[in-house]
């Protein structure tokens, strides 16, 4: 998924996001100048915020 189908799935600031990417809580993907966030990757930030 792009970043921005991301932040609106999850509800989550663009600078907020980049913080978990550079803590590397959440994988990213670069396809030439595309960044892109596997489901798998969201689903597992997604559950370690569940504890």
């Amino acid at each position: 998924m792009s970043v921005a189908d991301f932040l609106s799935s999850y509800s989550i600031g663009r600078t907020s996001f980049y913080k978990e990417v550079a803590a590397g809580r959440i994988t990213i993907k670069k396809i030439g100048r595309r960044t892109l966030i596997p489901r798998a990757a969201a689903e597992a930030w997604l559950n370690s915020l569940k504890g």
